[in-house]
């Protein structure tokens, strides 16, 4: 019975011990300093009005 306690005891503390590690195999590139951050078009606040009376355009 201790075997098995100490057993279930040691596997959740490895499942503890791998979901807290810090290499997870993932990289990340560091942008030049020198560099200017990419710029995007605003986007419109809001989208093109529509008329609700008028049909739907045949497909």
């Amino acid at each position: 019975m201790k075997k098995l306690i100490l057993a279930s005891i040691s596997g959740i503390a490895l499942m503890g011990l791998a979901a807290c590690s810090d290499t997870d195999g993932t990289t990340t590139q560091a942008v030049p300093d020198n560099e200017p951050p990419a710029t995007t078009a605003p986007m419109d606040a809001t989208p093109p009005a529509t008329d609700p009376a008028a049909p739907a355009p045949a497909q």
